[in-house]
């Protein structure tokens, strides 16, 4: 299919290649009142006054702001059951690492997962998958760890794979093998369960699939959890970790060690982590919308604060990325739009560094060299926002700013100027 987008305002992000840090976060480059014309998903050229070739769908933007499809790199979208009574309980006052322990939190989704039959959970994937889309995610991260044994971790695994299978973005599976700890099994044999059985088992049928691990307090140790990611890299794994996010517990300089691919959350990271992991080649991951949601209320506020060491990341020169963490516990949205906006008002990020983290950055984070860039050759993931100056999309808060999405060269959202 071919479409050509007319009068659009295109934040390219040209620059220099490969992953933005530093200074080169906050610069972006703004094509204005210019032609963007896409043949077999891919962008072929822009320009002004582009010819209009046969057979061609056209859209005329207006003037309206073009960008690259954002890049979701931390969502756990594949899940059953409901959280709301647990977010009831935390605005009464109480801390989310207190209800994961009383066997809430994470257990309760544990539960419905299992009980969820595999076609079921696969349509539920699908349908937040949709929604994403509709919220401009063209690319998207998706783990499992809701399981916590071998056979319902593969379940989340296939039914993340189905679900992919038509969609018109791209999803990339996850295996969070290292999430809670299983209360109805004791914690030593949990672990070596883990390690010994499911590991071997996702490496069978997921081969070179990233493996995940949440170090913290109630979940996993940092010696367990370096234990867990050490055994996948020798499999051939790439690694990812979810450390610091309540506690500091030292599992960033164990990342940086394991080469992982990312560090995500950082909320309570030690200047002296921070600074290494700047040094190093390993993304660190900021989660705004989860800090603002576990910190309405009650002994987690301290998170809003905190979320500003993503900022003395940035400044330190490291590689940095914002995402929804969308999931039922602790950040209930669809909308990479929102994490944008909170990047800049809790993380520190100026406009053009949150856009970078949700586009450029996070797209190589996930080893996808052909996309977050707008220029001839790139995958053609497109949003068409409902504003002439992009920086209205960290301005604006809880709005719908997206008016097309354009997902491998195909229209998935369109509404004309005024609807």
């Amino acid at each position: 299919m071919s479409l050509l987008i007319r009068r659009c305002n295109a934040v390219t992000m040209e620059g220099p290649p490969g992953v933005r840090t530093g200074a080169a976060m906050d610069h972006v480059v703004v094509r204005e009142n210019v032609d963007v014309l896409v043949r077999g998903g891919r962008i072929e050229s822009i320009g002004d006054g582009l010819t209009v070739p046969p057979n061609v769908q056209v859209i005329d933007a207006f003037g309206d702001v073009l960008i690259p499809g954002f890049v979701d790199c931390h969502t756990h979208l594949c899940w059953s059951g409901s959280r709301v009574d647990e977010w009831r309980r935390r605005l009464g006052g109480e801390a989310y690492l207190d209800i994961l322990k009383s066997g809430g939190g994470i257990m309760s989704t544990v539960r419905a997962v299992r009980e969820t039959p595999s076609a079921a959970l696969a349509e539920r994937v699908r349908a937040r998958l949709d929604v994403h889309l509709r919220h401009g995610v063209t690319t998207v991260e998706v783990k499992s760890g809701y399981g916590l044994s071998t056979e319902a971790e593969l379940k989340m695994l296939r039914a993340v794979r189905d679900a992919s299978r038509g969609w018109p973005g791209t999803v990339v599976i996850t295996a969070l093998l290292g999430h809670a700890l299983d209360p109805d099994v004791p914690p030593q044999a949990f672990i070596e369960r883990t390690i010994n059985e499911t590991l071997p088992a996702v490496h069978a049928e997921f081969p070179g699939i990233t493996v995940d691990a949440f170090c913290e307090d109630g979940a996993w140790s940092l010696a367990d959890a370096t234990r867990l990611l050490e055994t996948a890299r020798e499999l051939g794994h790439p690694v990812r970790v979810h450390a610091d996010q309540f506690t500091s517990r030292g599992m960033v300089g164990e990342a940086i060690r394991l080469a992982a691919l990312s560090v995500d959350h950082l909320e309570h990271s030690t200047p002296g982590d921070l600074a290494a992991l700047a040094r190093s080649q390993t993304f660190g991951v900021g989660l705004p919308i989860t800090a603002l949601h576990l910190a309405s209320r009650g002994p987690d506020a301290s998170l809003l604060v905190r979320s500003a060491n993503l900022r003395a990341l940035c400044d330190a020169g490291g590689r940095v990325c914002i995402a929804t963490n969308a999931n039922p516990g602790s950040s209930p949205t669809h909308s990479m739009p929102l994490a944008i906006a909170l990047g800049v008002r809790l993380c520190g990020l100026t406009i053009n560094e949150a856009i970078v983290a949700a586009t450029l950055n996070p797209a190589l984070l996930l080893g996808l060299k052909d996309r977050g860039v707008l220029a001839p050759g790139r995958r053609a993931d497109l949003v068409l926002l409902r504003c002439r100056d992009y920086r209205e999309l960290a301005y604006e808060l809880g709005g719908d700013p997206v008016r097309a999405v354009v997902a491998g060269g195909n229209v998935i959202r369109y509404y004309a100027s005024g609807s």
